[in-house]
């Protein structure tokens, strides 16, 4: 086997302690994961964490940004098969009932926001992060009204916002009370994804333009 060039091998330091620190993070939480328990369960020094990532929190936040990044994956792939508005919608209620019931992502988004509350240089970290992962659920917005013929009822962009913050506070209520089902996020998906009434598919794809621009605030 060739020997990893320095580049290829610092990127597998990283991609191994990403790895294990999502997994230690998701199962115990911020609080409880320390950089030393990181280090060792992924079989490297501490110095090899701290030459990769800042602090415990740049370490968290990269963690987060993963997961986020996984959740916008699987959501876009299954929308990417649909054929119909209702197709659609089951394909986010899937999705909602595995994302807002994931309560080991969920409690890290709250603790992890808990920890930066005082901190305006980590609100900001986290507040560009949050830009990205809403970036991402506004081209499936766009990419998929537009397929599918929806006009938007607002701008996608808040609307891709509006998303992001069901999932959480969804999540965060099912933390308190499991009984409670993805059903709330199906149907503002429903009332963002109906097709304007007396408007034919045509024409709703033609509009959509001009509620699907991902470049608009």
């Amino acid at each position: 086997m060739a020997r990893l060039t320095r580049a290829e091998s610092q990127a597998h330091t990283r991609r191994r302690l990403l790895a294990t620190a999502t997994a230690l993070f998701l199962r115990d939480g911020f609080t409880a994961t320390s950089l030393e328990r990181v280090a060792d369960e992924a079989g490297f020094s501490k110095g090899a964490v701290y030459s990769n990532f800042r602090n415990k929190d740049e370490l968290c936040l990269a963690v987060l940004d993963g997961v986020r990044a996984e959740k916008a994956a699987t959501v876009g792939e299954a929308l990417s098969r649909t054929e119909s508005l209702e197709d659609l919608l089951r394909v986010f209620t899937v999705w909602a009932e595995g994302s807002a019931g994931d309560q080991e992502w969920i409690r890290l988004e709250a603790e992890y926001l808990l920890n930066c509350r005082r901190d305006p240089a980590l609100l900001a970290d986290l507040a560009r992060s949050n830009a990205g992962i809403s970036d991402r659920i506004t081209q499936l917005l766009t990419t998929n009204s537009r397929r599918l013929g929806v006009r938007l009822p607002m701008d996608v962009r808040h609307a891709a916002h509006a998303l992001f913050g069901i999932t959480i506070g969804l999540g965060l209520l099912r933390s308190a009370d499991p009984a409670i089902g993805a059903e709330p996020f199906t149907a503002v998906v429903r009332l963002l994804a109906q097709p304007a009434a007396g408007v034919s598919v045509p024409e709703a794809r033609a509009a959509s333009g001009a509620y699907a621009d991902p470049k608009r605030d």
